[in-house]
This record gives C-alpha cells, sequence and structure tokens, in this order.
C-alpha cells in the first residue's frame, strides 16, 4: 500500500527537513556576520537570537513563533536599524499557519500586523526620516504587512492542500480495506459452498457404500453373484464420489482451475438409478432430457434431491419407498416423498443437510420446506424460479 508520503511528492523528508532547516538557520547567521563587521554587536546578538529557534519551528511552531515575536519586540526598543534577524519573523509566521492550528496562524498574523506598524517606526527613526507622519509610514507598513500576508497565505495554503490530500488518502485506504473484506467475504462464501458441495458428495456416496456393504454382507452367504454385483456397485459409487471430491479439492489449489462439468437437473435420472441399485425403492416423475435450465439452478435441484435421497436412506427404514418428482415450468420445482419412519426419527429439521438444501434454495430465490408428511413419512420440497 502506497504511503502518504507516496502522496504528497512535494513533501521533503523528515531528515531532508532537519537539513533544510539548519542551511536555513546557518545562512541567516552567516548574513548576521556583517552586523559584527559593521560594529553592530547589539544587532548581531538579536539576530542570533531570533534565528536560532528556527531549528525547532517545525514541531514547536507555536512557541518558536512567540519566542521569536518577543525577541523582535525587545529589539525594537534596542535597536534602530533593520537587522537579518527580523528575516525570521515572516519564517515564523510561515510556520504557524503551515504546522499549527488554525486560530494560532491567524493570531501570528495579526501580531504580524502590529509588528509592521512598529518596525516601519523605528526604521523611520533610526534613518532620522524627521517628524513621523502617516505618508512616510505607510510604504514601510504596507512592505512589511505585506511580506507577512504572503508567509501566512503561503503556509495556510500548504496546511489546505496536506489536509486535503490527507483526506484523500484515506478514503482510498477505506476503499482498499473494503475491497479487502468484499475479497475476504467473497473467499469466506467460496468455502461455504465448497463445504456444502463435500458435504453432498461425501454423505450421498457413504451412505450408497453403507448401505450396499451391509447388503452384500448378508448375500454373500447365501448368494456370492449378488455379493459381487453389489461390490461393483461399491467400487463404482466410491470412484465418482472421489472424483467429485478431486474437483472440489482443486478449487483450493492454486494452478487448478477446477471446470470438471458440475451435475445438473438432467443427472437426477442418474441419482434415481444409483439409488436403485443400492436397493432403494424409488419412484420418480422426471422430465424428459434435455432441461434448458440455467446450470446454477440445475446444480441446486440436483444437490437437493440428492440429500434428500441420503436421508432417506439414513432414516427411512430400509422397507421404505421414495418418490421422486421434478418438474419444470415457471420454476423448478423438487419433491422428495418417503413413507419411512423418517417423521418419527428424532430430528429438529434443522441438520447440516436440510440447512444447506435451504442456502442453495435460498441463493436462486426459491423456497424448500421439509417436514413430516401427512400419512407418515417425510416430505422435502423446493421451489426454484426461473
Amino acid at each position: 500500500m502506497p504511503t502518504r508520503m507516496d502522496q504528497h511528492p512535494w513533501r521533503l523528508g523528515p531528515r531532508s527537513q532537519r537539513w533544510f532547516d539548519r542551511l536555513l538557520v546557518a545562512g541567516l547567521l552567516l548574513l548576521a556576520v556583517g552586523h559584527v563587521l559593521a560594529g553592530q554587536p547589539a544587532s548581531a546578538l538579536f539576530s542570533v537570537a531570533e534565528v536560532v529557534p528556527l531549528l525547532w519551528r517545525r514541531h514547536h511552531a507555536w512557541p518558536v513563533f512567540l519566542a521569536v515575536a518577543a525577541i523582535s519586540a525587545m529589539q525594537a526598543v534596542a535597536v534602530d536599524e533593520p537587522t537579518v534577524g527580523q528575516l525570521a519573523f515572516p519564517v515564523a509566521v510561515w510556520s504557524v499557519a503551515r504546522c499549527a492550528p488554525r486560530w494560532q496562524g491567524v493570531a501570528a498574523l495579526l501580531v504580524g500586523y502590529a509588528g509592521a506598524v512598529v518596525a516601519a517606526t523605528r526604521w523611520l527613526v533610526g534613518f532620522g526620516a524627521g517628524e513621523i507622519t502617516a505618508g512616510n509610514l505607510a510604504p514601510y507598513g504596507v512592505t512589511i504587512s505585506a511580506i507577512v500576508t504572503a508567509a501566512w497565505a503561503l503556509g495556510s495554503a500548504a496546511q489546505s492542500r496536506e489536509k486535503y490530500v490527507d483526506s484523500l488518502v484515506a478514503r482510498a485506504e477505506q476503499a482498499e480495506r473494503m475491497a479487502e473484506r468484499e475479497v475476504e467475504l467473497a473467499a469466506r462464501d467460496e468455502r461455504s459452498r465448497i463445504a456444502r458441495e463435500m458435504h453432498d458428495v461425501v454423505a450421498h456416496g457413504l451412505s450408497v457404500i453403507v448401505v450396499q456393504a451391509d447388503g452384500a454382507r448378508y448375500a454373500a452367504a447365501k448368494d456370492p453373484d449378488v455379493a459381487v454385483d453389489t461390490l461393483a456397485t461399491i467400487s463404482t459409487t466410491g470412484r465418482e464420489a472421489l472424483t467429485e471430491m478431486r474437483r472440489l479439492l482443486g478449487l483450493l489449489r492454486d494452478g487448478d482451475t477446477g471446470v470438471a462439468p458440475q451435475p445438473g437437473l438432467d443427472d437426477v435420472r442418474h441419482l434415481v438409478d444409483e439409488a436403485r441399485a443400492a436397493g432403494a425403492r424409488v419412484v420418480a416423475d422426471l422430465p424428459q432430457a434435455p432441461t434448458d435450465v440455467a446450470d446454477g439452478v440445475g446444480l441446486a435441484a440436483y444437490r437437493i434431491v440428492q440429500e434428500a435421497l441420503t436421508n432417506v436412506r439414513k432414516h427411512a427404514g430400509p422397507a421404505a419407498t421414495a418418490s421422486v418428482r421434478v418438474s419444470v415450468g415457471r420454476a423448478v420445482e423438487v419433491e422428495v416423498r418417503d413413507d419411512g419412519r423418517g417423521a418419527a426419527a428424532p430430528s429438529d429439521g434443522h441438520g447440516l443437510g436440510l440447512v444447506g438444501m435451504r442456502e442453495r434454495a435460498a441463493v436462486h430465490g426459491g423456497t424448500l420446506a421439509a417436514g413430516p408428511a401427512t400419512g407418515g413419512g417425510f416430505v422435502v420440497s423446493a421451489r426454484l424460479p426461473l
């Protein structure tokens, strides 16, 4: 992320500022040597006292200005002629306007106007102007006031510009944080989606494998051929589950696009055939393939049927019959009903599978209801608008 210094290309760094202030003070002190050569030790002393505080003007602008103003007032009493040290006054005014609160900058400006009148008067006295009138006072007073005003205006403009740029930088940083937050939320949603997919794949595949394995165990002693067919079904189901798990896990790896085709509405028929091969009694009323349904809606309908059939195998009992009905009109309507003991099974209707089904329906603006069916059993019904 760019730093605030990057947003102010005109601003010197802390180290450069210190060296600039040292050079400024050194240059003014060098000019003050002229007072010594001219036999003006008082002017040289006052110049040094006014100039040296400028070393701390950036971090202590108001105290430095007060010190410079106080020394300038004492100089006006003790010395008649202009001094090099008086150049420190507009620098101090600029520093207050630039680095201090606004009211202190205005106060420094007003003090500068008062100092302009005093300095002009003392200069006229030092030059032997005789009677001091508004006519001969005005040129000096206006010139000094203009210098003070220019220093204050430049400092105030620099402060306003910096505040404006800082506000832009703050907004940019806030926008960047919001963008990072949106990316984080999107990643969280994607992880939740993958978790739902993994749950559907694992729950469905393992339930089929468990049911088939139980059947193979009982049939092995009486009819080995049935056991062989059952083991083949287990093998096929396991491979399909592993393939889909690899696809989902590929979404979490760098360099793997995870673009393997996802199941859709036309693949519901495969779920029914798989359930029947696992020994379940399933009656199906499905639309003729292929269906013209959006991929997202088709995947949601497929997963709802898959989870509902998984719940039938886990909760309805071995003698239950499941009825699967899917219709496509202005919406995709899905209903999976069984006549087993699912209604009597202990459940609050808020298991992970049911939550996932409701979330899938809600993502596409649909609804899902799940609960005991009239006359016994359990029913899951969903409506997904197209």
